[in-house]
């Protein structure tokens, strides 16, 4: 998962960009409601959710909200507030916030919320992926093949689950490394090609059914 922090503190937003990174998403942040507002509109299909603190310098998380929700950009939004009354929280969800969470909170519970949102039916992301004996479960974080688990590391976990979200389709290096690695990245890299590699070698391994393609000059996909 890709996620976008908009949160002016610098240090928290630092600290949520740490602890999710942990995890396996990749994470951007912006520290104003101006910049918030231009990232989403510009960039709200290399995004999977939407941290949004409510309290920003330039333009408020409310603003922020109603903006992109007028402009009919649908992205999950999760605002964070430190005010607990109850008025701020209906206010937040009038304006287009899918949930919020009150500071000061874990990354355990943030990460929970997220994992929430994207499973809304909207979302249409189900749990557990297949594709023909590849399995693949985004909650427990395990990968089986003909039943035989294999480990992968949080990167390839992303990876793997990014191609199996779009069976068939060739992805290209550009649109992987905007969707697992942060806007600060070296887009000249070959991280993507190692990470296949590897990869590759745990999926496919010795089974003489090869699921996993590199279409040359261009990417890479899953055959269904």
């Amino acid at each position: 998962m890709r996620v976008l922090i908009v949160e002016d503190e610098e240090k928290l937003a630092q600290s949520l960009k740490k602890g999710l990174e942990k995890e396996g998403y990749a994470v951007d942040y912006v520290m104003d409601g101006e910049a918030g507002q231009r990232r989403i509109e510009v960039s709200h299909k290399d995004y999977d959710a939407v941290v949004l603190d409510l309290m920003l310098p330039k333009k408020d998380g409310f603003e922020v909200a109603k903006a992109v929700r007028a402009a009919d950009i649908k992205i999950p939004i999760l605002v964070l507030t430190a005010r607990d009354a109850t008025d701020d929280k209906v206010q937040a969800l009038d304006a287009g916030a899918d949930d919020y969470l009150v500071k000061p909170f874990s990354i355990q519970e943030l990460m929970a919320r997220l994992r929430a949102l994207l499973r809304r039916p909207e979302q249409a992301l189900p749990i557990e992926l297949t594709v023909r004996d590849l399995r693949l479960n985004t909650t427990t974080r395990k990968v089986y093949r003909q039943d035989e688990e294999i480990v992968l590391t949080l990167k390839e976990f992303g990876l793997l689950e990014y191609l199996m979200r779009h069976p068939n389709q060739v992805l290209t290096r550009e649109q992987i490394l905007d969707h697992l690695w942060d806007f600060a990245f070296d887009s000249f890299s070959n991280v993507v090609d190692v990470h296949m590699k590897n990869l590759r070698k745990k999926i496919d391994g010795q089974h003489s059914e090869k699921l996993l393609e590199t279409i040359r000059g261009v990417g890479y996909r899953i055959k269904r």
